[in-house]
């Protein structure tokens, strides 16, 4: 049993509490109908799958696993295609083919996909020209072309959404399911317009001396390695349209736990993590692995609270505490956070996000990451757990398999300049097939890497 008053929390409670980043629609009884619909819709994941996953976040926090998690800063329902879905699957699934090789232990693969059509905003309202508008929230709440009609919250985008997320999910199911993952065939995932890059050329290497070795286990021993041939795969995103996460929240009378079921690891970013508000009350209640993100400006207090409220009875896999401080604070910071959860003796899963916090504005107003300093807060990051007696069981990342050109450094040398090539992403920028590759790389030749327990 979880630590859950089921007296008091219901998927609607939080409802009674301060509930920031949510929209404002202007029809509460249409609002009303989508939701009764959702609730009516099957559901997008189920609660063995989940059961399944925080097993595994359990396992990660004593070092037997690593969490891969990684995707898109912001999906958006017109890139709900079969060529992207792929694209994005083949590239964490050749990330995590590195970083078993490297940190030998199983990497557990969680995409940011299936739902993170959601984003928090720093304003309501955007002017343009003198003309304001709602801001563009993500395709769950509004569409991002500046006009009165398309930036009006509209209901119906939440069913669209689920619709988009059922399809991601079932695709990746199927593909997965028909043997897509196989260690065998790592061909399927090659990415064609990469065949010539440094990072891809030491990929294969690698994956060529997998495969040999699979060969020569099977051909002596007459059996297949069958956890070669087929991987797990999680869906997560951001819990923060709190209406859409309710409509698809339910009781299993089998397992005596509510679950959301749109997602198997929804997270709780760092402007919604008050722990007297709506977010942390809808979170408390259900029994998904939870993720916290934590940031420079959180409290030892907040902190303290937080992780009490969330994880009562300190249940291993239930709570994942997502860093992202920038290279440039971790140092400084890490440490303190660590201390708080050491003195409160409530398991945890460390796993560190080296993108948000290491955000920067360039010339020409488009926001960037260093490749640099994203490497850097993930080694600090390793180091400080290590000299802390704890466990890094995972990182956090904003990637994509497309050949964008948004965050700078790596492999071809990218350049502020380089950004207006192909900047695509519609919030955040992104780490490319090529610059992810580095960061698995640099991962997997951590020689200081805390052993599996």
């Amino acid at each position: 049993m979880s630590g859950t008053d089921k007296a008091t929390w219901h998927p609607d409670s939080w409802q009674g509490l301060p509930a920031i980043q949510q929209p404002v629609y202007a029809d509460s009884a249409h609002v009303d109908r989508v939701v009764a619909r959702l609730g009516k819709l099957p559901p997008l994941v189920t609660s063995w799958e989940i059961e399944a996953l925080r097993e595994k976040i359990a396992a990660a926090q004593k070092g037997r696993a690593f969490i891969l998690q990684g995707g898109d800063c912001a999906e958006n329902f017109d890139e709900c295609t079969s060529e992207n879905i792929v694209r994005k699957l083949k590239i964490l699934l050749q990330m995590s083919v590195v970083m078993t090789a490297g940190l030998t232990r199983p990497i557990i693969r969680i995409g940011r996909m299936a739902g993170q059509f959601a984003k928090p905003r720093s304003a309501a309202m955007e002017t343009r020209g003198g003309e304001t508008l709602p801001s563009y929230r993500g395709d769950l709440v509004n569409r991002m072309t500046f006009n009165s009609n398309d930036r009006e919250p509209d209901p119906e985008l939440l069913l669209r959404g689920y619709e988009r997320a059922a399809l991601t999910v079932n695709f990746i199911r199927s593909l997965i399911d028909g043997g897509f993952a196989d260690l065998h065939h790592p061909e399927n995932w090659d990415l064609d317009f990469v065949s010539h890059s440094a990072s891809a050329v030491e990929y294969h290497h690698l994956v060529e001396r997998i495969a040999d070795s699979l060969d020569f286990f099977e051909s002596i021993t007459g059996t297949k390695i069958n956890q070669a041939q087929r991987v797990d795969f999680y869906t997560s995103h951001e819990a923060l349209h709190l209406l859409y996460e309710q409509a698809q929240t339910r009781f299993l009378d089998h397992r005596n736990e509510w679950y959301n079921l749109t997602t198997h690891f929804p997270w709780v970013g760092m402007r919604t993590a008050d722990p007297d508000g709506a977010h942390i009350e809808y979170c408390r209640g259900i029994r998904n692995p939870i993720g916290i993100k934590v940031g420079n400006g959180i409290t030892d207090e907040d902190l303290q609270r937080l992780i009490v409220t969330l994880n009562p009875n300190g249940e291993e896999g239930r709570l994942v505490l997502i860093h992202r401080f920038g290279a440039g604070h971790i140092d400084e910071q890490l440490p303190r956070i660590i201390r708080i959860v050491n003195d409160l003796e409530v398991p945890v899963l460390w796993m560190c996000d080296p993108m948000h916090g290491n955000t920067e504005s360039v010339t020409g107003g488009r926001k960037t990451r260093r490749l640099v300093n994203i490497i850097s807060e993930i080694e600090s990051a390793f180091r400080i757990h290590d000299e802390a007696g704890t466990i890094l069981g995972g990182v956090h990342l904003e990637l994509t398999g497309e050949h964008v050109t948004e965050c700078v450094g790596g492999a071809r040398g990218l350049n502020e300049q380089d950004l207006e090539k192909a900047y695509l992403t519609q919030v955040d920028p992104r780490l490319n097939y090529e610059q992810a590759m580095e960061v698995a790389l640099r991962i997997a030749d951590r020689a200081t890497a805390t052993p599996a327990a």
